[in-house]
């Protein structure tokens, strides 16, 4: 059974997620990809809280029912820092998840505060300093494409995400999927996003902007982190290649990596059942073990 949680970013934002499993459990906290919305995860969250954490999935800034910023501030800056600001809530430093965008945030959170223990581990999903630009690229178009005039049905979601993901079976069921969006006022369905993250003071249209993904900020910060950490990689993924996951495991020479078969980018809604072993596999040895920053 879910509950309704509220965080305050950097700025003050109000920040909404879903929270399950035992109030006294070790927190974890779920940080979907641009342009999702907490409800991304699939069954993760009800997975980790049947084994004994506290989670908490995560809309972030400008997605999902959190606040838009008012100023259009999607920078790293702003998203690593309401990471933190959430991170220092907790009595005990929480477990990081973070999928794309919310892995690049988590990252730079931990990275960049060595002297700070942020979290007491870290799950970076099919992101890493260094990313391919044809994803990048094909992300970015895929999320412009219907972003002002919106789509008529889900239906017409449905195909859309197919074409972009043709490997994922299509839904029988489209309830999950009104989740991720927001119907108008004028009856059309429309991403549950502020447009400004991809147009907004920054300019351009790409999810991962050079304001976002920044390698040689990423790297520094990669060589800092000190937490347990495993990085789990679509294997047919366009963005995270073989090249940039092994970088990495040099930047971060304690991590480890899962290979998800069948998986693109968006690891946890293409294959969940081997998302979720991996994950639930691993923060259940640091659980075990005890690690902590």
């Amino acid at each position: 059974m879910t509950e309704l949680a509220m965080f305050l970013g950097r700025d003050g934002n109000r920040l909404v997620a879903d929270a399950a499993g035992r109030a006294d459990g070790p927190p974890v906290v779920l940080l979907h990809g641009g342009g999702q919305t907490r409800h991304s995860w699939g069954t993760t969250l009800e997975a980790l809280a049947r084994h004994g954490w506290r989670v908490y999935s995560v809309d972030l800034r400008g997605h999902g029912d959190s606040d838009w910023a008012a100023d259009a501030d999607y920078t790293l800056d702003a998203l690593a820092g309401d990471v933190l600001a959430l991170a220092r809530t907790f009595a005990a430093p929480p477990a990081l998840v973070g999928a794309s965008l919310g892995g690049l945030s988590s990252l730079a959170a931990i990275g960049e505060h060595p002297d700070e223990n942020v979290a007491r581990a870290l799950v970076l999903v099919d992101v890493a300093p260094r990313v391919e630009d044809a994803g990048r690229v094909r992300i970015g178009e895929f999320m412009a494409e219907h972003m002002e005039t919106g789509f008529g049905s889900l239906d017409e979601v449905v195909d859309a995400i197919q074409s972009y993901n043709p490997h994922r079976p299509r839904p029988s069921n489209l309830d999950g999927l009104k989740r991720n969006l927001r119907e108008g006022d004028d009856g059309r369905w429309y991403w549950h996003w502020d447009p400004a993250f991809i147009g907004g003071r920054l300019g351009g249209r790409d999810e991962t902007r050079s304001s976002l993904v920044d390698p040689a900020r990423l790297q520094i910060a990669a060589r800092a982190v000190r937490v347990p950490t495993l990085l789990v990689r679509g294997r047919v993924s366009d963005l995270l290649s073989e090249e940039g996951a092994r970088e990495l495991l040099e930047l971060i020479p304690h991590a480890r990596m899962t290979d998800v078969a069948g998986a693109g980018h968006m690891v946890a809604g293409d294959r969940n059942d081997l998302f979720n072993d991996a994950v639930v596999t691993f923060l259940e040895e640091v659980k075990v073990s005890g690690q902590t920053p």
